[in-house]
């Protein structure tokens, strides 16, 4: 126990002598190590590049392998399928993949009246692409198939294309029809081919310049276009047919007009369902733990109002319009219209960047959520040949639904299997049970598709959460949502697009400009008017930009630092060119008066001193002095001679440690900075550089005689301790920058 005692007097000193030894070893290193410049860094040496094999040889020794990756890579199936945990997973994609097909079935009617088609066609395009998804796509959950927002967007095409009237006369329901599949499928073909296209060429990053509230608006608005789509239906009222700008508010105005022409059993028909089916949903909300899968509210809905229309006979007695004929079996392919292409081509690079935007969004969210990747751009060309092969067999596109994909997940799907049995129960209803639905009321496809808009309609919410988070998301969420609905759903996705990208480049040149104070004791540096601790170093000015320096904000960047520095560099210099030019005017005119007062008085001072021999020894020493005392004198040209007040720093240090690139404009306004500067007596240093950014500066001639790589540091607390260790430039060998 004394021992004990005896020994902790001298641990504890022992401790707090390696404490110190620490604390005074964290103090001392930035002055024990040597002050890194750009060059100090160069001749610490690089790694050199890797010797380059021959490309043709090495694809010659492994081109068995290299064909055997790059099948494996584009035909994901042949990786997953044969390690697929039967036992584990087998059960519940057969229960998911039933769960998706009830949902499927009513969808894939509902929204085939969306795009304009005979109601039969959405149901091919609930197997086809489903099918083709499942051998290429590379997310376990998603539910490919028909969704509304791809829908409407085909709608809008379809009867901008193929009208149901033409110079005021009624065209045959019959042509026009097959007409408007003639566009579908040749759209679909089109929409595959850029997304197959672009997934090959890697260009899966298109999709990062949707952001997240660009989409969320026009999805908003997208359900609305929907919502206001199925009017016509929900009243039983016939609608002429509008496309192209504002085209949303025509019909809007067309409805109000035409609302006393309204079937009251149409509209009796669609409240009952709307209200049914709104019941079921939030059952299945509240009962989601206790249920093993959803109630199939749609389904039962299709199939009790179909027994009740043919019993009721809502068509012949109350004059609702049911889906009608529905041929059973599958259509032969048939080739796209390629005179259509030039047509097509602008709606279907929106359609297949939009339709890959909502995809990859939601199969990252479910991959994040179950540990797995999802390759966007695999993902590319598995819609691709979906929408492609697809439109052979005349669908239109497709891409996934939110509410299929989370019953999916829900209802235990743990791979694409739940989406082949969807498409194979699909199958048997187009071969065999399709014809049963002939009776069904469009009234009730009308109420499933705006029920299901319920999700999309709730995202106007987000226009309250943005304003608290982001105000300038939110611009971006109400331009993209208006543009959308004023414009159509092809020229609003371009507009909001623009807009914001240009709200980037706005944002860009508007970035945070701040003077950065030293942290006591430490080599960190902080903003002075945020942080109270932050102290400037005395003499040294420390600027940084939060954002990288180009075209369109390097005058803002040179005039932030002009502003921030609290010295009138432009001032300063103009009043600098203005003395030294008045100060040669007066040499001159000294000059002159010493040459005229030569001439008169010359000739009388020669004979004066003329008896007076001096020797050529004197001539040298009077030279010389001369001479020392012409070096001795105080540069007249400096600040302090001409009389201008001086900065109260001699160095600036600019923090460039948040530039991704240089280009020229930043090149010249960078030199331009160095020559202000340096004609007022203050010393300009950089830091932070990183390597590809120096490589630019390299590329661009940056450095030459007058600012060399020893101005450029590794990081700011170097700058720093070198600008202390000197003060002014040496006013003897002045460096001079030519202004840009």
């Amino acid at each position: 126990m004394g021992l004990a005692d005896a020994s902790g007097p001298r641990d504890t000193q022992a401790l707090l002598s390696a404490t110190q030894a620490v604390e005074l070893r964290r103090r001392d290193y930035h002055m024990e190590r040597p002050l890194l410049n750009q060059e100090h860094l160069e001749e610490l040496g690089r790694w050199g590049s890797a010797p380059r094999t021959r490309q043709w040889r090495t694809w010659l020794q492994c081109s068995h392998a290299r064909a055997r990756a790059l099948l494996l890579q584009h035909l994901p199936v042949l990786v997953w399928l044969p390690r697929y945990p039967v036992r584990d997973w087998l059960l519940g994609d057969l229960l998911s993949g039933i769960s998706v097909a009830i949902m499927q079935l009513p969808q894939g009617l509902a929204y085939a009246l969306l795009a304009g088609l005979p109601p039969v066609f959405g149901l091919y395009s609930s197997f086809y692409p489903v099918f083709i998804y499942f051998l290429f796509g590379t997310s376990r959950h998603i539910s490919v198939g028909t969704f509304a927002v791809m829908s409407v967007m085909v709608g809008s095409v379809t009867e901008s294309l193929a009208p149901q009237t033409l110079n005021d006369s009624t065209i045959n329901e019959t042509t026009r029809d097959a007409e408007r599949v003639r566009v579908a499928s040749t759209l679909s073909v089109l929409v595959g081919l850029f997304q197959v296209g672009l997934g090959l060429i890697h260009f899966g990053f298109l999709v990062t310049y949707l952001s997240e509230p660009l989409v969320r608006g026009y999805t908003t608005a997208a359900a609305v276009q929907v919502f206001v789509s199925q009017l016509k239906y929900v009243f039983g009222l016939h609608l002429s047919s509008h496309s192209g700008p504002l085209s949303l508010i025509y019909t809007v105005l067309e409805v109000c007009r035409k609302l006393p022409q309204s079937k009251v059993s149409t509209v009796v028909t669609a409240a009952v369902a709307g209200v049914v089916l709104l019941v079921v949903k939030l059952l299945n909300d509240k009962l989601q733990r206790q249920l093993p899968m959803p109630i199939p509210g749609e389904l039962l809905m299709l199939i009790g109002a179909t027994g009740i229309s043919y019993g009721m006979g809502l068509k012949h007695i109350f004059g609702v319009d049911v889906v009608g004929n529905i041929s059973a079996g599958l259509v032969p392919p048939v080739a796209p219209n390629t005179q259509l292409f030039s047509k097509l081509v602008g709606s279907a690079f929106t359609i297949a960047v939009v339709g890959f935007a909502i995809a990859i969004s939601l199969g990252k969210i479910f991959a994040l959520r179950h540990g797995y990747r999802v390759d966007s751009n695999q993902e590319l060309v598995a819609l691709g040949l979906s929408n492609l092969i697809g439109g052979i067999f005349q669908c239109f596109p497709v891409s996934c639904s939110m509410s299929r994909s989370l019953v999916q997940e829900s209802t235990g799907g743990n791979s694409q299997v739940a989406g082949a049995i969807s498409s194979l129960f699909i199958l048997l209803i187009i071969v065999k049970l399709g014809e049963l639905f002939r009776e069904l009321p469009k009234a009730v496809l009308a109420a499933i598709i705006i029920v299901n808009l319920k999700g999309m309609l709730r995202q106007l919410s987000d226009v309250c959460s943005l304003w608290k988070a982001n105000r300038a998301d939110l611009l971006i969420w109400l331009v993209t949502f208006a543009a959308t609905i004023l414009l159509n759903l092809d020229l609003g996705l371009m507009v909001s697009v623009v807009f914001s990208l240009l709200l980037v480049v706005v944002r860009t040149q508007m970035p945070h400009y701040s003077i950065l104070g030293q942290v006591p004791d430490t080599d960190i540096y902080r903003d002075v008017a945020e942080y109270s601790e932050a102290k400037e170093v005395p003499g040294v000015k420390v600027f940084r930009s939060s954002a990288t320096v180009y075209f369109a904000n390097a005058d803002f960047y040179s005039d932030a630092l002009k502003q921030r520095c609290g010295v009138d560099v432009d001032f300063l210099i103009s009043q600098k060119k203005k003395l030294l030019k008045k100060r040669e005017q007066l040499k001159l005119k000294q000059l002159q008066k010493e040459k005229k007062l030569q001439k008169q008085v010359g000739p009388l001072l020669s004979a004066c001193l003329a008896p007076q021999q001096v020797s050529p020894g004197d001539k040298m020493e009077d030279a010389t002095a001369n001479g020392q005392e012409d070096s001795k004198a105080p540069d007249g040209s400096t600040l302090k001679a001409l009389g201008l007040p001086q900065p109260d720093f001699h160095s600036l240090i600019l923090d460039l440690g948040a530039l991704s690139f240089v280009d020229t404009v930043c090149l010249k306004s960078l030199k331009n900075i160095f020559h202000d500067f340096r004609e007022i007596e203050v010393e300009v240093y950089m830091a932070a550089c990183h390597s590809p950014v120096v490589s630019q500066l390299e590329a661009g001639h940056f450095f030459d005689a007058s600012i060399t790589k020893k101005h450029l540091f590794a990081s700011v607390h170097d700058a720093v301790t070198f600008a202390l260790q000197h003060p002014r430039p040496v006013p003897d060998s002045p460096v001079s920058v030519t202004r840009l």
